[in-house]
């Protein structure tokens, strides 16, 4: 008689096991966080400089077949990462819109920067030694500066003499 339950209880879990236990995938569309998260990793081909999130598919055919497939693979459960490796591996590092911060891509991330830090610091020393020569020149021009100014003196001191004749 148990045994008789016990199938009987099995087989009305089984027959009604939808609505005990409700798993459903969630459905992605273009509108989605998650959608966007991954739509943004990956540059439009289509020449427009922008990410396929943001490219228009008015003008672009190219962002809407690319949405299209990045919406039927994230319903079909793959992962931002698993996304990320299978296009990487068809166009390779130019689809993302930031380098890989590894490798040969971590040297394009730093040398900018370095070269630009370089630059600066051969400009500060180039003007320091501009500027330590000029406070030579400096001294010259003074003295120069000292003798104008004593003809100057002597010239108003002529010029006086001749205004009191005259006047």
């Amino acid at each position: 008689m148990r045994n008789k339950i016990y199938l009987g209880l099995l087989v009305i879990a089984f027959i009604f096991q939808g609505s005990f236990i409700r798993v459903e995938a969630k459905q992605f569309d273009y509108k989605s966080p998650e959608f966007k998260a991954v739509a943004q990793q990956f540059a439009c081909t289509c020449g427009c400089g922008q990410d396929h999130y943001e490219c228009d598919p008015n003008t672009c055919n190219l962002t809407t077949e690319f949405k299209a497939d990045l919406v039927e693979m994230m319903n079909k459960g793959w992962d931002k990462d698993k996304i990320r490796e299978y296009y990487i591996n068809i166009y390779g590092e130019e689809i993302l819109t930031s380098p890989e911060k590894s490798g040969f891509s971590l040297t394009a991330w730093v040398l900018p920067f370095v070269v630009l830090g370089a630059a600066g610091i051969a400009v500060f020393f180039i003007i320091r030694k501009w500027v330590k020569k000029k406070g030579t020149d400096v001294v010259v021009n003074e003295y120069e500066n000292r003798e104008d100014e004593v003809e100057g003196e002597i010239l108003s001191s002529m010029i006086d003499e001749e205004r009191k004749k005259y006047l």
